[in-house]
């Protein structure tokens, strides 16, 4: 496959991807990481205390933001090399080199007051704790309208629409 063939109809944004190497060549699925071949987009985790998301994926780039959390859910929505571009529930984001990551699934509360943490996955069930925003647990599942999260020693169930860093029809089980 030539470049010619790569690019013919491609616009210009399109163009500069394919040529920073940052678009999959051919046709192959985009819904999936040209690197690893996992889905994007898709949920990660930090492993480190820190890091640094770059304005693109190299050392040499630019520092744009810091992630200071370990554990903070963030969102992989491209991938090149060793690099991984990531955001935030803020949308903050940028490159960031994979070993900084981690598979492990976790959820941040969202919203500006203390959700129940629940028994089971209803509005019914007994409130065990109430989480609140900013707080981050460790996705155990999720189903329909709820997710299991464990955060302080304490598991229980949120609304879907309480925490971020899980697809909107994504179970975990």
């Amino acid at each position: 496959m030539t470049l010619a063939s790569l690019t013919r109809g491609a616009g210009p944004v399109a163009l500069l991807l394919i040529l920073a190497g940052l678009a999959p060549a051919a046709a192959a699925d985009a819904t999936r990481g040209p690197v690893t071949n996992l889905p994007l987009p898709r949920f990660v985790s930090m492993r480190a205390e820190t890091a640094n998301a770059r304005r693109g994926p190299s050392l040499d780039q630019r520092v744009d933001w810091e992630f200071v959390r370990r554990g903070l859910p963030l969102e992989i929505t491209a991938e090149y090399g060793q690099w991984r571009r990531v955001r935030d529930a803020d949308g903050a984001g940028g490159w960031v080199h994979h070993a900084l990551l981690s598979g492990v699934r976790t959820a941040l509360v969202q919203g500006k007051a203390a959700v129940p943490l629940r028994a089971g996955p209803t509005e019914a069930a007994a409130v065990r704790a109430m989480a609140e925003p900013g707080v981050v647990g460790r996705l155990e599942a999720c189903r329909k309208e709820w997710c299991e999260i464990a955060a302080g020693g304490v598991e229980g169930w949120l609304p879907r629409a309480a925490i971020w860093g899980v697809g909107p029809e994504e179970t975990i089980e």
